[in-house]
């Protein structure tokens, strides 16, 4: 220690001597820890160019030397970046999840209904809609692919043990299963042929199934009178979502072909229409279309509803982008906390490293080389944190679409701006600790114990 003490000294005095140890100097020795031999001094009027390469291999050195302590610093910036991750992909999931939840209810679907007459002096007949409508509907509005109208009935059905059972029956098209999404678990539904055919058919729900027969499968081929007729079940179906009941479908439901119900209303009025169009973009133009063509079939104070599910969507996307942004604010308390932790071990490596900062200016280190040194090592700590993150953020919702059916979406921009929030928070809280130890006196730090 005692030679070393003597060396710090001559090479202090020497400094005081010729001025090499100011900044300002044209003047300055060859960076010797950690750099190249070949940084001869310069005895020119300019100042020695900055070396990127070699900042970044001594941070490199540092960080190999001191493992430990920059990996625990690390490990706020990797919780934080992969929670920024990971909150990107709750959030697409989230927002799938509603969306997926809304086409169940029926794909690109619009309905019309008949909302009153307005107010007239002299009573006159209901405006209502009609099968004739939804035919001019099709014919007139070429983006409608499948459409089908429904009229409810109600009737009380023996289920045994002189027990009987309140029912709804619809009376639909065989298109009725594509406008509604329906999913059928067991049979078939009643196609054309038996819509012209006035066959007493029909399909039921899934929990009347249960009810009655026991299993979807056993039902088919089973025989429910109707106001004493006999239908037959040829199919059990289901609603891709569950709507609670806020939908037409009730749990004790039987949908039979309209052609039949007909037989058992007292006009042909129907109670709404529903309507399919091909794509989800011709759903607001659609919409518009099929309530023109509506108006100018019927008296122009009559009032009809035509409406689609676009701004249930537009709400549940909303809803799911508020959601995202709130936890990334969450995340991104993670990421200052981490941010803090980095700049505190920077400022407490600054400390431990005065005498070594001292000699670096002492044989010609600039601020600009001290103040680049420590940046890229926080720079680096806060990178490794990032990547590790990054690797565990993208690993577990590619790890449940492996191992699972669920096809969780991934977000590879969210990845891209963890990297950049990253380094933003290396150079933030990197900086201040830089400047300080580019800002050390080169003597006094030398006398540093």
């Amino acid at each position: 220690m005692r030679g070393l003490d003597t060396t710090v000294v001559d090479v202090t005095n020497s400094a005081r001597d010729d001025g090499s140890l100011n900044n300002d100097s044209p003047n300055r020795g060859g960076l010797n820890n950690g750099l190249p031999n070949d940084r001869k001094l310069n005895n020119g009027p300019h100042q020695p160019e900055l070396v990127i390469s070699e900042s970044l291999r001594f941070a490199y050195d540092t960080f190999l030397t001191n493992k430990v302590r920059f990996l625990l610093t690390a490990l706020g910036m990797m919780i934080g970046t992969a929670s920024l991750v990971l909150v990107v992909t709750i959030g697409l999931t989230g927002k799938q999840y509603i969306l997926d939840q809304i086409q169940g209810i029926g794909a690109n679907l619009i309905y019309a209904s008949y909302s009153g007459g307005g107010q007239r002096i002299t009573a006159v007949a209901l405006d209502e809609l009609t099968v004739d409508d939804l035919t001019a509907v099709r014919e007139q509005v070429p983006s409608v692919v499948a459409a089908s109208p429904f009229v409810t009935l109600n009737d009380r059905i023996s289920v045994g043990n002189g027990k009987e059972q309140d029912i709804l029956i619809l009376g639909v098209f065989p298109e009725y299963r594509q406008v509604r999404n329906l999913l059928l678990l067991a049979g078939r539904f009643f196609d054309t042929e038996d819509s012209q055919g006035r066959s007493k058919v029909g399909v039921i729900t899934e929990k009347l199934a249960l009810k009655l027969f026991g299993t979807p499968d056993s039902a088919v081929g089973k025989v429910i009178k109707l106001n004493g007729l006999p239908f037959t079940v040829i199919g059990v179906f289901k609603e891709r979502v569950e709507t609670f009941g806020q939908s037409e479908v009730e749990d004790n439901t039987m949908a039979i072909p309209y052609s039949v119900s007909r037989f058992f209303l007292p006009s042909n009025a129907v109670r709404q229409i529903y309507f399919t169009v091909a794509s989800p973009d011709e759903v607001t133009t659609a919409t518009a279309q099929i309530k023109r063509v509506l108006q100018l079939r019927h008296r122009p104070e009559s009032v009809y509803n035509v409406e689609n599910l676009t701004p249930l969507v537009n709400l549940a996307e909303r809803t799911a982008n508020i959601l995202t942004v709130v936890l990334l604010l969450i995340a991104a308390v993670v990421l200052l906390v981490s941010g803090i932790g980095i700049m505190n071990i920077m400022l407490a490596t600054v400390s431990a490293r005065i005498r070594e900062i001292g000699i670096r200016k002492a044989v010609g280190a600039t601020k600009r080389e001290i103040r680049f040194q420590f940046l890229s090592e926080a720079i680096l700590i806060s990178l490794i944190g990032g990547v590790l993150g990054i690797v565990i953020g993208l690993a577990i919702p590619y790890s449940v679409r492996f191992l699972t059916a669920y096809r969780i979406p991934v977000s590879g921009l969210s990845a891209i701006i963890a990297i950049v929030v990253c380094s933003l928070v290396g150079i933030l809280f990197g900086t201040v600790p830089a400047i300080r130890a580019s800002q050390l006196d080169p003597v006094e730090s030398l006398r540093y114990e």
